[in-house]
This record gives structure tokens, C-alpha cells and sequence, in this order.
């Protein structure tokens, strides 16, 4: 059976840190970014990706649909 790995995608300009994802992802994949975006929020980011099982938790819990969930087989 292969294995299935996800990679989380954020449009880093759309994103309003509101942290959301981070608090909502079972695998502790996101974190907040210390840099911030042009409008001055701190955005989400993948700080562990090999950890990441594309379950798209965060990306539903976004109010802002900033976040782009895809699988592949590994």
C-alpha cells in the first residue's frame, strides 16, 4: 500500500495569522512565520513537512480559503 504524504500550499499574502490551522492540524505541521506578509501578519507556514498527511484540517478551518492542500502517493 503506498504511502501517502500532503503538502500545504498558503497564499502567504492572503493569510491573517489568525492561527486557526496552526491549532487544527493533527500532525503539528503549521506554525507561524516570524516573517510577515505585506500587510504586516504573521502568515502560516510548514514548519515540519515531512510530517504532513494532507488531511486538509487546516485548510478547512481557514476563514480566509488561503490554503491549498494536495496528496502524493510516496
Amino acid at each position: 500500500m503506498a504511502k501517502i504524504k500532503g503538502a500545504v500550499v498558503v497564499d502567504v499574502e492572503r493569510c491573517k495569522g489568525c492561527n486557526l490551522c496552526v491549532v487544527s492540524c493533527p500532525s503539528n505541521v503549521l506554525a507561524l512565520s516570524k516573517d510577515a506578509n505585506a500587510k504586516g501578519y504573521n502568515y502560516s507556514n510548514m514548519a515540519d513537512p515531512d510530517s504532513c498527511v494532507g488531511c486538509a484540517a487546516c485548510a478547512y478551518v481557514c476563514p480566509d480559503a488561503c490554503i491549498t492542500v494536495y496528496k502524493v502517493r510516496v
